[in-house]
């Protein structure tokens, strides 16, 4: 396995001896004080870094610098901090391919996909440049002769972004670019299996940074720790913002910690994602949507397809198709061409997997592919799967879980507005889609009647969602939205302003007081 990336990236020089740093702020990188921990690579289990947990106590020492960056931040012009968000862009268009091979060997994505998250990085860069002006408030009408309203957004704080390993860099750049346009400092918690991207992420902006004299260095900053330091900085009323990517109870943890403080917290959480495919379905578009979208990441998206609803009229024969087209899947070292399924995460994945496997059977289902470990022709150490398909009942309690692994529930129904009450009736609500060509059926899957969630297509799969629309779902995906759109609101405070510039002083309401 080739290493090269970390020397050409400038990883290597974060470290003393063999340990990398935990805590970095531009102006500060120092060791963690607590327990210490190896990051794996899922490719082979080979170890690829080692660190020691950045700890509660040497959060207070961060959240100081993020203080102080936030007061010179908030006064630099947005254009400005448009153009440090410029050149990380272009920082990141440089190293595109090193960045790339740091997510393979972490999270274990195929070079393809791991491309392209790194190229999603570089477009809400772009995206967030033109926000930088276009940070519009209101003009607004008054009811007093001689007065003037208007609303402001104005930068609201530092933020802290806490990562999942499966889109170490994306997450990152949806919440920090438009966090830095926006003029808030961003600190960084990232998955401890995805530490390196971190420091790759870290280091690509204090390049920047460092020609940029009038940019607080603190304002990309980095703390690897565990959950406690998650918890940490939850309570942490430095952070009016924190913005965390991963499971329901990590979230459910989070927002009641925020909360608890009054703060606001931004949620990205699980994925349940349907599709559903209709009598006049496209098969053939149907079916190449579905094996990307259910297959693709080894599953690991958290807008992966995990229900297939199918007309009960074309479901044998689409079931047929997707057996054949997921036996010719080629599954291996994700850093070699060819290959379009890479491994799960670590052994704790493949566990999940295997339970949830076992839990369908139990409870009706009937594996018709796949699910079992793949050993021949792939790194020992790795954890290969086949894709599996599941045929089940609609209602099996299996069915309301989301398993981090490639398992298609495939479901059926009878009338489409079952298939859409089916499709809702989970507790998540990420994303959605549905394959039809009648007009009536898509016009009411996108209707108030139709998909509660986040995300709702049509004629295309669940995943591979683009920057320009705010990203993000219902119910216990948890509400939040990141990425386009007017997600940059999230990330500023709003104030309403009243300006009188008559020589009377009239009250709202009509109110008389003399």
């Amino acid at each position: 396995m080739t290493l090269t990336c970390l020397e050409t990236l400038g990883i290597n020089s974060l470290k003393q001896g063999d340990r990398y740093f935990s805590v970095l702020t531009g102006n500060v990188c120092e060791m963690g004080q607590g327990d210490a921990f190896s990051a794996h690579s899922p490719i082979d289990g080979a170890v690829l870094s080692q660190f020691n947990n950045a700890v509660p106590e040497q959060l207070s020492s961060v959240a100081s610098e993020l203080q102080d960056a936030f007061k010179a931040l908030r006064v630099i012009p947005a254009p400005r901090r448009g153009e440090l968000v410029r050149r990380i862009g272009e920082e990141a268009r440089k190293y595109k391919e090193e960045l790339a091979q740091v997510i393979s060997l972490e999270a274990g994505k195929i070079l393809p996909e791991a491309l392209g998250e790194v190229q999603e990085w570089i477009d809400v860069c772009d995206f967030a440049v033109g926000q930088s002006r276009m940070l519009h408030g209101l003009s607004i009408v008054s009811e007093r002769p001689g007065h003037r309203m208007m609303e402001q957004w104005q930068p609201l704080g530092p933020v802290a972004v806490i990562t999942a390993f499966n889109f170490p860099m994306a997450v990152w750049a949806w919440n920090a670019m438009l966090g830095l346009v926006c003029g808030d400092p961003i600190l960084l918690k990232p998955s401890e299996k995805a530490p390196l991207c971190a420091l790759a992420m870290y280091q690509i902006a204090q390049n920047v940074i460092a020609d940029m004299p009038d940019i607080p260095k603190a304002s990309v900053s980095v703390m690897i720790g565990g959950r406690d330091l998650g918890e940490a900085i939850a309570s942490n009323p430095v952070f009016p913002l924190v913005s965390a990517t991963g499971s329901t109870a990590m979230g459910k943890a989070v927002a009641q910690t925020v909360a608890a403080r009054l703060g606001r917290s931004l949620l990205e959480l699980g994925g349940n994602n349907a599709m559903i495919v209709s009598p006049t379905a496209d098969l053939d578009l149907a079916l190449r949507a579905i094996v990307f979208s259910a297959a693709g990441t080894a599953g690991q998206r958290c807008t992966t397809l995990r229900r297939l609803i199918t007309h009960e009229s074309v479901v044998d024969g689409l079931v047929e198709r997707l057996v054949k087209s997921y036996s010719s899947l080629s599954i291996g070292n994700p850093m070699e061409e060819g290959n379009l399924v890479g491994p799960l995460i670590d052994e704790g994945s493949f566990g999940r997997m295997q339970a949830s496997l076992a839990a369908a059977k139990e409870q009706g289902g009937e594996v018709v592919y796949g699910g079992e470990r793949v050993t021949e022709g792939v790194p020992a150490s790795g954890f290969y799967v086949k894709p599996a398909i599941v045929r089940i009942a609609h209602d099996a309690p299996i069915v309301q879980e989301e398993t981090f692994a490639p398992i298609l529930y495939v479901l059926t129904y009878s009338e489409f507005e079952d298939a859409i009450e089916i499709q809702n009736n989970v507790p998540q609500g990420l994303s959605s889609a549905v394959f039809t060509e009648s007009m009536r059926e898509a016009e009411l899957f996108m209707s108030p009647a139709g998909s509660d969630c986040g995300i709702a297509n049509v004629n295309i799969g669940t995943s591979g969602a683009e920057i320009g629309g705010a990203f993000g779902g219902e119910k216990e995906t948890g509400g939040g939205r990141e990425s386009g759109s007017d997600a940059w609101r999230n990330y500023m405070r709003r104030t309403t302003n009243t300006i009188n510039y008559g020589g009377d002083l009239p009250l709202a309401q009509g109110i008389v007081f003399e």
